[in-house]
């Protein structure tokens, strides 16, 4: 199970084992009755007593009751009972005679409760760093000085400056921003933070993207002063580029003097450039981008589960085992692990969701309730009574759109019968009242006037079934992310566009008519391609589940890239890893392993894929209702300094070897010099490898430790030891390792001379060039995708421009593919160390086990279908992306007849085919030509009421 920890629900007890633990936890007052709280707002308006909290920018104070930013229970009110006049000092309650719902409740209590559970997942994420007691960057004393979250509720729609971003000293708009990186991050003689805390220069990045969003000048200066730029992440390398070209700049600098400019307004900062050049500059504005620190739960935490953490106070775990605490059966996930983007932290949820179903796999569906719904309202041939909801989103959409002047525009349009304002639509006392409205007004259609149907529609749907209707009886406007989000600037404009928005969605709900979910049988069967340690480690969570897997290996070797790794960056034997996966695997009874094994073709859908393989024994079919592509990646093969021509030149692999094969001879050496980003972070590889830092820098320690007589020198453009990896930085340095910066347009430069390898670089803090004499010469080489064009193409694999395979969404889906039933793990999707790339092979067991878990899936409706009027003209197949038509002949009165048909399970309604067909002979549910004429006729409305006015 999990348990979110926040101000209302504290741990206080656990006893038992994995399998059957009990949990008591403290559930806190509240005061507010979540069945009536509208969240309007009344109370905190009202409430006399003001109290500093996390979120405070210095423009705003949050008051004693206040919205709950947890999202533990979203969209409510709860009172502070630490601060709340009457609860400390019995006098007040101008809360309760204000609210319009009689929602305050002073006689609620705390509950204990005691909840059994197989395992737990703990996720209390992580706590920002509070740079108060570093003076020295004068934060609270100089009012422009803010951080990184400060600045974020500044830029924030929902903020205290609703988006407009302005200095905090005098309210007006910054001209000149500077950025600070690392603060309370690699620092242990400030604070004990050594470790990085790996998503700051990427936010930074972004902050300093959409600041000029914001802003209503033309222009923003923007600096960034940074140690190492971090931007280490899939497709974060192209971020940073284009930041760079936009104009933002980037000073490898660290400013310690900070002082309030004239009037107390802006900042003076003072800082010395690699040169010895001393600068002093005056910004508008300096956000401090502070790090991520371990929860403040977590030594409790710790204690009360018996689990153990790092010096750092994140929880330990091992890089076979990466969301596995050390009590069995409790998993961990998140910034609770260690600092993180979102990508990994979701990868990181579903790794878990597989670490704990493989433990609790004995009793899978031994508690499993279906959700019942009334029966659904006959509306086919009824007359439209639409219900209109507009959705306020607090200020989101407020603050721009006139929503009451929309909700009296939809009361006058055809067939709307009902129509009304939410503050939050989405709210479940909200989704309530729908349900209700719908049945007393007997509506058989509604339009949501609100945000995103990409996130919310399915919860709409799903508010409709409860109250009787088909699903997709709805239809929603985006007034928000489409409107209020972008042109905050244009309110009576983006209220016009309000209207014309929900005028469309009206019309075409009009149209709208029942739509049902069709099922297909799936085979409860997976294949794995590729036996590197991300293809072994998903087998066997399928296997262990009691899924029957294929796993295919086109070598004859299990363990992939992983054969050629030593350790782990702390540490871990990687080859005893791979040596005890492998065994498992060739052992386990629910694994068919197949090597010299390729995949010949494929056909089918989620759920029913059927595909050849070419084996040492012939051709086999193989049907499965899922696959997981873990193919790997590979070293790359350098094309500069003197690589190939001179066998002292090596690459990271080549090295690796060296060191086990001879270390008596490199124990011998005098020199040995490491080049990063060779191959990577260039015109020809746009991107980081990710794992080639740590590696030089635990290579440089081993040598150091192998004869601390040895120089060795890093020569680098940013060294990215992420997240505890920083620690190895730090030792490196300690132990004698001279790192050395150099630019991608002066570049080191090696040639052999008299027998001697020499290499020359030029030293920014020295300004000037030296020449190092070396007897290893080892190149971080990029790690590049392979070629796998024949099996991306039978499988309609995407992949981006440096050839690795596109996941479904970044954040949302980071394990999905774009092709149903299909799912990524390891270096086939980019460049990541062990623990992630088994953490990641984790996670596409979750997702895929959500097929796997049903005999019957069902799917989505809105699907292309084929009418009377089809005469097999073909044009549709031409077109579509998803091969999810084909053309069948029949013989009828002895003629041959030609049709398409469609594959429900394939096709995504993505409507190309429809919008191809001459003779309206394939539909898509949900967009007939009624429906569209409808939409299009209704955004004509105001262009032609706008022709005859003008």
């Amino acid at each position: 199970m999990n348990i979110e920890l926040s101000t209302l629900t504290d741990i206080i007890g656990v006893s038992g084992e994995k399998g059957n633990f009990s949990v008591t936890i403290r559930k806190n007052p509240r005061y507010v009755d979540m069945e009536k709280c509208i969240a309007c707002g009344l109370c905190t308006k009202k409430c006399p007593r003001k109290v500093s909290d996390e979120y405070n920018t210095g423009l705003a104070k949050r008051k004693a009751i206040h919205i709950q930013y947890d999202q533990t229970v979203p969209l409510k009110y709860l009172i502070d009972g630490k601060n709340c006049l009457y609860l400390t000092r019995g006098r007040c309650r101008a809360c309760e005679k204000f609210c319009p719902t009689n929602a305050i409740n002073f006689d609620d209590k705390e509950e204990i409760l005691t909840i059994n559970a197989g395992a737990v997942i703990l996720a209390p994420g992580y706590k920002p760093f509070d740079p108060s007691d570093m003076s020295h960057y004068g934060y609270k004393q100089i009012p422009d000085v803010v951080t990184s979250l400060e600045y974020e509720r500044l830029l924030s729609v929902s903020g205290p400056c609703t988006g407009h971003l302005v200095k905090p000293s005098d309210g007006r708009e910054p001209e000149r921003i500077a950025w600070l990186q690392c603060v309370g991050s690699r620092n242990v003689s400030d604070c004990a933070n050594g470790y990085c805390s790996s998503v700051c220069c990427m936010y930074t990045i972004k902050q300093a993207l959409v600041t000029a969003e914001h802003l209503s000048g033309d222009s923003v200066d923007q600096t960034v002063f940074y140690m190492d730029i971090r931007t280490h992440g899939k497709e974060f390398e192209r971020y940073y580029e284009d930041a760079v070209k936009k104009g933002v700049k980037f000073v490898n600098a660290r400013p310690r003097t900070f002082s309030p400019g004239k009037d107390n307004t802006g900042v003076c900062l003072s800082y010395v450039l690699d040169n010895g050049e001393r600068v002093t500059e005056e910004f508008d504005m300096v956000v401090l981008s502070v790090g991520l620190e371990a929860s403040e739960d977590a030594r409790y935490l710790s204690e009360t589960f018996g689990f153990e953490l790092t010096d750092n106070r994140f929880v330990k775990t091992d890089a076979l085992n990466p969301v596995t605490t050390t009590c069995d059966g409790v998993y961990a996930i998140g910034a609770f692990l260690s600092p993180k983007a979102i990508p990994r932290s979701v990868t990181e949820a579903s790794a878990a969701a597989t670490a704990a179903a493989v433990a609790l796999s004995s009793v899978r569906d031994t508690m499993t309730q279906a959700k019942t719904y009334p029966p659904e309202k006959e509306v086919t041939g009824t007359e439209p009574r639409i219900g209109v909801f507009v959705c306020s989103c607090g200020i989101n959409i407020a603050n721009t759109v006139d929503v009451q002047d929309v909700l009296e525009y939809a009361k006058t349009l055809p067939n709307v019968v009902f129509a009304e304002n939410n503050l939050f639509t989405c709210s479940t006392d909200t989704q309530e009242l729908i349900s209700e409205k719908i049945k007393e007004n007997d509506l058989n259609r509604v339009v949501i006037a609100a945000c995103s149907p990409l996130t919310h529609e399915p919860l709409f749907q799903d508010t409709l079934r409860e109250g009787g209707l088909n699903a997709f009886m709805i239809e929603m406007a985006n007034i928000r992310n489409q409107n209020s989000w972008v042109h905050s600037d244009s309110p009576e404009k983006a209220t016009l566009k309000a209207k014309d928005q929900v005028r469309i969605a009206v019309a075409k709900v009009t149209f709208n008519y029942p739509l049902q979910r069709q099922g297909i049988k799936v085979v409860r069967k997976a294949l794995v391609i590729g036996g590197g340690l991300s293809g072994m480690t998903a087998a066997l969570g399928f296997a262990d589940q009691g899924y029957e897997t294929v796993l295919i290996e086109k070598g004859d070797l299990l363990g992939g890239a992983a054969r050629n790794l030593d350790t782990t960056w702390n540490g871990e034997n990687i080859r005893t890893m791979v040596d005890g996966l492998g065994e498992r695997v060739r052992e386990h009874a629910e694994i068919k392993l197949m090597l010299n094994t390729r995949i010949k073709s494929c056909s089918g859908s989620v759920g029913n894929f059927t595909s050849i393989a070419r084996t040492p024994d012939g051709d086999q079919t193989i049907e499965y209702g899922v696959a997981v592509m873990a193919t790997g990646a590979e070293e790359s093969q350098p094309e500069e300094y003197l690589f190939g021509q001179d066998r002292r030149v090596m690459t990271h692999l080549q090295f690796d070897e060296e060191l086990k094969t001879s270390e008596s001879v490199v124990k011998a050496s005098k020199t040995v010099v490491f080049i990063q980003c060779v191959g990577s972070r260039d015109e020809k590889h746009p991107y980081c490898s990710r794992v080639c830092c740590t590696h030089s820098v635990q290579n440089a320690i081993r040598l150091k430790k192998l004869n601390p007589e040895i120089d060795v020198y890093i020569l680098h453009r940013d060294i990215r030891t992420y997240g505890e990896r920083e620690d190895l930085y730090r030792e490196a340095r300690q132990l004698g390792v001279i790192f050395v910066r150099h630019d991608l347009d002066r570049k080191p430069d090696v040639y052999a001379a008299d027998k001697n390898l020499y290499v020359e670089v030029f030293v920014p803090i020295l300004q000037r060039t030296i020449k190092l004499s070396c007897d290893y010469l080892v190149l971080a080489a990029a790690i590049i995708a392979r070629e796998n064009k024949e099996l991306n193409e039978f499988y309609k694999c995407g992949v981006n421009e440096d050839g690795f395979l596109l996941e479904a969404h970044p954040k949302l889906r980071p394990v999905d593919m774009t092709s149903d039933g299909l799912f990524i793990a390891g270096l086939c999707h980019y460049p990541k160390p062990v623990d992630e790339s088994v953490a990641q092979a984790m996670a596409a067991v979750a997702r895929a086990g959500a097929v796997l878990a049903s005999e019957v899936m069902e799917l989505d409706a809105v699907k292309a279908y084929v009418t009377d009027n089809c005469d097999g003209c073909a044009l549709c197949i031409d077109v579509c992306p998803y091969n999810a038509i084909r053309l069948e002949t029949t013989s009828e009165n002895g003629r041959k007849m030609s049709r398409v048909t469609t594959d429900t399970a394939v096709c995504k309604g993505c409507g190309l085919c429809e919008a191809s067909c001459p003779k309206s002979g394939i539909y898509v549910h949900g967009f007939t030509l009624d429906q569209l004429e409808a939409q299009v006729d209704a955004a004509a409305d105001r262009l032609e009421r706008s022709i005859e006015h003008a």
